[in-house]
């Protein structure tokens, strides 16, 4: 198996993978490199591009293809089992990569509540720039898509942004504490009234990361949420929960807010009468 950069800048998906499949082989283009902390979304490529940087080049024991999976066994004692899943939906080809942690933390034995969130159905405005964003099928809540000016999930009162969640998968969040991105997506959602930060992995993730040391991560989410106290981190442990406590902090957040403005609102106000 090879792994490559992928040389095209607009492409959202910035790896190449080439599979021993076939008289020419299987290349796809992937948002990770191994499905680590969960199922990598693959779309095929038409071929593999000559100036291609590649990365690493793994042995392949097995590859092969049953039904609409393709069994992979890599020749190395970590990472060397996986399986690509082909799928159709939309009327277009979709193709996912797991890997037995994966597959496995998709189904935790959670029943996930479908009670509303502080009561209410919330109206949560999701960030344009979000690829992979959160449906909230599961949850009572409807969405619209715009800008945000901070974090990828939010809800208004009063038609002003006033709590927000940033979603970071576990590679995202590693990768923008040790650039130094995150402490500016921090100190954005820190001028909000409520504000938090959901992790799609469990903590101990951290050190089980590969070509970065955890605790060298860990010190830079330690010193990060000194620095931003009022911005809390959760580690949700699947994508599933971490959208579930996203609905769940939106609206716990919105529920006190509202009852904060309410308090404080003009006794004028409140005994104004209500024009029909």
């Amino acid at each position: 198996m090879v792994i490559g950069r992928n040389p095209d800048p607009d492409s959202s998906l910035p790896f190449l993978v080439r599979l021993p499949l076939g008289r020419d082989g299987l290349v796809l283009k992937t948002r990770e490199t191994w499905p680590r902390t969960s199922k990598v979304y693959c779309h095929r490529a038409d071929g593999w591009p000559e100036d291609t940087e590649v990365l690493e080049r793994i042995p392949v024991r097995t590859c092969n293809r049953r039904g609409p999976a393709i069994d992979l066994v890599l020749d190395r004692a970590r990472e060397n089992r996986s399986q690509l899943v082909v799928t159709h939906a939309r009327g277009r080809e979709m193709i996912f990569w797991q890997s037995p942690r994966t597959a496995k933390q998709a189904r935790p034995k959670v029943a996930l509540p479908t009670r509303r969130a502080a009561g209410q159905v919330l109206e949560i405005v999701v960030d344009s720039g979000e690829k992979y964003a959160y449906s909230f099928r599961h949850q009572q809540a409807t969405t619209t898509r715009r800008r945000l000016p901070a974090g990828d999930y939010a809800v208004e009162l009063d038609g002003v942004v006033v709590a927000a969640v940033e979603r970071k998968s576990l590679a995202d969040l590693a990768g923008s504490l040790l650039s130094g991105k995150l402490t500016y997506a921090l100190a954005e959602l820190a001028v909000l009234p409520r504000a938090a930060l959901v992790v799609e992995e469990r903590y101990s993730g951290l050190f089980k990361l590969e070509h970065v040391a955890g605790g060298q991560v860990a010190d830079a989410l330690a010193e990060a949420q000194a620095r931003f106290p009022s911005v809390p981190v959760m580690f949700a442990e699947t994508r599933p929960l971490a959208q579930e406590w996203t609905y769940r902090f939106l609206g716990a957040a919105l529920s006190e807010l509202g009852a904060q403005a309410a308090a404080t609102a003009p006794a004028a106000d409140l005994l104004a009468p209500t024009v029909p």
